[in-house]
């Protein structure tokens, strides 16, 4: 979803309680660390996403297609606004509009 990939040197398998991968540039990385417990409540973390290519609606389609569901619909008749979505597991996140979408290109 995001476009990072892991360290082909340490791929990440399932079993693994970590599991780290990157940014294309190299520049963010995120660790993902397995816990015992199920979601019980928010989220420990809340990422708000912004298309790299195309625009909003496009890549909530994407992601509904690769298994994420529609939590909340939040976007406005101007066309600002976000949308809610949640993994699998149901840790929610929101899809912004792509920065061209509010540059108005």
């Amino acid at each position: 979803m995001l476009g990072f990939g892991e360290d082909p040197d340490d791929p990440n398998a399932p079993g693994h309680e970590e599991c780290m991968v990157f940014a294309p540039d190299g520049s963010q990385r995120l660790l993902f660390i397995e816990v015992p417990e199920g979601k019980r409540g928010k989220n420990r973390l809340h990422l708000d996403l912004v298309p790299a290519e195309g625009t909003r609606d496009e890549e909530l389609a994407r992601l509904l297609a690769l298994g994420a569901t529609q939590v909340e619909d939040l976007r406005r008749q101007d066309g600002t606004g976000w949308v809610v979505l949640a993994d699998p597991e149901g840790n929610e996140f929101c899809i912004l509009r792509s920065d061209a979408e509010r540059a108005g290109v």
